[in-house]
């Protein structure tokens, strides 16, 4: 999503994205420990096998926090020899693996519905203990949800959205207990099973979602459209730049990377055309958010339009070409320096020589004819000019 002012994205190195984390990941699984034990024991002694089950089903969000302990901890890693883009991507590997979990238990509660509507004179009716125990799981579920879709949204991290989704899916699927608990004091066992597989495509389809996601930023797609388009307007808005080509873009965690060939005009220095590429990347990176680096190649718009400079000799053939070329000019051993302009297909040559080589302005303008006399065979050289100083 772009932005006018200065965007607001969090590095994921960040210290305080990090803290802010790992606090969400230690307290969820506190919260899990706590209700996984209350699950199991009053489960057992209320005789309601759903809410023991659900407790296994608490236990093995551990596990998911674990893995998001594991992310944060390797994922804010700075780059190195063998990660030179950092290692964001953990993050994403996670955020996937987080999203087939949801599917998998999506899955193991429809499953479970199914076989609840094909036993339902098999069910044993619980203890009112047990049915106090599934809503107050479902309200601790929905609190840990909140909690870290919060912290989630505010440091746009799609791990801790998956994780946040995770608790979702476990609020519903304490409703389902809930439920079934319920139905079964009131004599309508059913209805939890008829809820559960609703609920468990609604889940699908949330899991399904995150690991597209993911999937799709592993494989390198680019920003959206309107970002696109963001990004090329503020590239244009920078001094210097005539146009642009083969912007190329990908998103590595919560960030977005960016290369660009931007269009210069073909006289200006290194020195200004480095200088235009900085300022459209500080800009870039300032103005568009999530975008948090830019590589930019500076192109002439004759390498745009025109034919391709591909093939032309470099500069130390080059100068041995002119050595060779002005051998019979004695005023060529006072050049000071050659510039080379490649343009259109051909290379314009400029030399630098002293004011004292020449007596006069007609004696300037003949010393300038024979240098370009002397190149004119070369298909490659285009011109031949003299500047004097």
């Amino acid at each position: 999503m772009s932005a006018t002012g200065e965007h607001s994205h969090f590095d994921a190195s960040s210290p305080e994205r990090y803290r802010a984390s790992l606090r969400v990941a230690l307290v969820n699984i506190t919260a899990n420990f706590l209700l996984t034990t209350a699950q199991v024991i009053i489960g057992f002694l209320g005789h309601s096998q759903a809410l023991v089950a659900d407790g296994m089903h608490t236990l093995s969000d551990t596990l998911a926090d674990l893995l998001v302990i594991f992310a944060l901890k390797h994922g804010r890693k700075g780059a190195d020899q063998e990660h030179p883009y950092g290692h964001e991507r953990i993050e994403t590997a996670v955020t996937m693996i987080l999203g087939i979990v949801l599917i998998g238990v999506a899955i193991g509660i429809g499953v479970r519905a199914g076989m609840k509507l094909m036993t339902v004179s098999a069910i044993v009716t619980p203890s009112a203990l047990t049915l106090w125990t599934a809503l107050g799981t479902l309200a601790a579920k929905e609190a840990m949800y909140r909690y870290t879709i919060a912290i989630a949204n505010r440091f746009g991290s799609n791990m801790l959205r998956a994780s946040a989704w995770h608790h979702r899916s476990d609020a519903l699927s304490s409703l389902i207990v809930a439920a079934g608990i319920g139905g079964s004091l009131i004599g309508f066992a059913y209805f939890d099973a008829i809820a559960a597989i609703v609920i468990a495509v609604m889940i699908i389809k949330v899991g399904a979602q995150l690991s597209w996601q993911s999937l799709r930023e592993l494989v390198d797609t680019g920003l959206g459209t309107d970002d696109l388009d963001s990004i090329r307007q503020t590239i244009l808005s920078v001094s210097g730049v005539k146009a642009l080509h083969l912007l190329r873009t990908r998103r590595v965690g919560g960030q977005a990377l960016a290369d660009v060939h931007i269009i210069v005009d073909d006289r200006v220095s290194v020195s200004e055309g480095h200088q235009i590429s900085e300022a459209v990347r500080a800009k870039l990176v300032k103005e568009i958010d999530p975008v948090t680096d830019v590589m930019v190649h500076i192109d002439t718009e004759e390498d745009v339009e025109g034919p391709s400079c591909e093939g032309l000799p470099l500069r130390d053939e080059v100068q041995k070409r002119l050595d060779d070329y002005f051998r019979a000019i004695p005023e060529a051993r006072c050049i000071e320096h050659v510039t080379l302009h490649y343009l259109d297909g051909r290379i314009d040559i400029e030399l630098l020589l002293p004011l004292s080589v020449a007596a006069d302005a007609a004696a300037a303008q003949a010393l300038a004819s024979r240098f370009a006399e002397a190149t004119q065979h070369d298909k490659q050289i285009r011109t031949v000019s003299v500047r004097y100083h």
